[in-house]
């Protein structure tokens, strides 16, 4: 078979739905200035879909330090990568800056979440080293593990009992092959917005000789006393050996970071192929970080103003019978039963009728029969949109138990 005629016989799991979806449910557009109020096709729209966590999006200092560190330096400054071209003291001083924060002795940048972990996790194992890792892990990390060319485990999310008896298998192997253990989960999983048992995780060390690998995207800044992340939270940032996180939550930005022991960062620094043979974070980027670090770190009210509205949402919703699952941290699901169309028709319902832009996650995501609306939460939101929240969706919810959005067809916007 052709290979291009294989691919427009099946267009894959999502892509079969491109031609309802496009625009509307997968790829809309959300226009100007970010902010809990947006434009939707020409309509203004209360927006719970962006991770702006802290509000720092559109932060005048953050703005202004964007601006100017643009006219300064232009978006090409440094070229090449960060080995052989890339490299500035500025890079640096945001290095120190995150590793103090975190707790760590050093940290590397990196230019993009996404295939930052995928190399952390190419790089940090080979062929004889086992990995053990959550069954709800991010896709990033799910990619990071096809690189991997010895053995893995997974263990049922969250369950320490399993994960105990996965080290079990991992350990007898990796002694066979003079290998270690490298067990991997995440902070806060963005999903479900439960917790990675970090502590319970920790506690096995105890037991067995493993390293810990934490991504901690949706922690970072949202988690703990200071916000230095879900190890915070749980009092065990120390035990964590490689932290890992990313600016496009809370910092409101492009780019992430992996901080560890010193000797251990400087590893990744040179073996980490995606930093190797990719350009460097831009200079207005890299200075915008910085910014943003000093702000999530004086200025615990936004933090503070996240969670009072976290709060406020989460209770009202509960209060009104809705299943949040087992979140502890600002991602907010909401879980009802039905089907795909039914889904599509409810997502049309707030977003035409009620003015509400959020999304949609449904089957093959999560099973058949599950319908999910992932409500993010920030510290921009007021305590009206949370109240005008709440109050759609009692009436979403009762249209849903009506039969009002049964429908055997995917909706399609004209």
């Amino acid at each position: 078979m052709d290979l291009f005629e294989k691919i427009e016989k099946d267009k894959g799991p999502l892509g079969q739905y491109m031609e309802q979806a496009h625009g509307y449910f997968a790829f809309p557009k959300l226009e100007g200035e970010i902010a809990p109020h947006m434009m939707f096709q020409g309509k203004k729209v209360l927006t719970w879909s962006l991770n702006n966590y802290i509000g720092l999006a559109n932060h005048p200092e953050v703005r202004e330090v964007d601006a100017q560190a643009a006219r300064d330096y232009g978006l090409a400054y440094p070229m090449g990568a960060r080995m052989m071209s890339g490299q500035t003291s500025k890079h640096e001083e945001l290095e120190g800056q995150l590793a103090e924060f975190v707790g760590k002795e050093d940290a590397f940048l990196l230019n993009y979440g996404y295939q930052g972990m995928v190399s952390i996790i190419d790089a940090l194992v080979n062929r004889n080293d086992v990995i053990v890792y959550d069954s709800e892990a991010h896709a990033c990390i799910l990619d990071g593990l096809r690189l991997h060319m010895g053995k893995r485990y997974v263990f049922p999310h969250n369950d320490i009992e399993k994960l105990e008896k996965q080290l079990e298998r991992a350990t007898k192997l990796a002694e066979k092959n003079c290998g270690g253990i490298l067990v991997i989960t995440e902070g806060v999983f963005g999903m479900a917005g439960d917790l990675g048992k970090l502590d319970q995780i920790v506690d096995l060390k105890q037991k067995y000789n493993f390293r810990l690998l934490v991504d901690d995207a949706h922690g970072f800044g949202t988690m703990g006393d200071t916000g230095a992340g879900t190890g915070e939270h749980f009092q065990v940032q120390d035990d964590i050996d490689v932290y890992f996180a990313t600016f496009a939550k809370s910092m409101a930005g492009i780019g992430s970071f992996v901080a560890s022991k010193q000797y251990i960062v400087n590893y990744l620094r040179y073996n980490m192929r995606s930093q190797t043979f990719a350009k460097s974070l831009p200079m207005p980027m890299v200075i915008g970080a910085i910014k943003r670090l000093e702000l999530l770190k004086n200025k615990p009210e936004l933090r503070e103003k996240l969670w009072t509205i976290v709060n406020a949402l989460q209770k009202g919703l509960k209060e009104a019978g809705f299943n949040l699952g087992n979140t502890e941290s600002p991602v907010t699901p909401v879980y009802l039963s039905g089907s795909v169309p039914e889904g599509t028709n409810i997502i049309m319902d707030l977003r035409e009728n009620y003015n509400i832009f959020c999304s949609l996650v449904a089957y093959p995501v999560i099973p058949k029969g599950e319908l999910l609306i992932r409500l993010i939460p920030t510290a921009a939101h007021t305590l009206e949109d949370v109240n005008y929240t709440i109050r759609a969706f009692k009436e979403v919810h009762q249209k849903l138990e009506n039969g009002d959005y049964q429908s055997d067809n995917i909706a399609k916007v004209s």
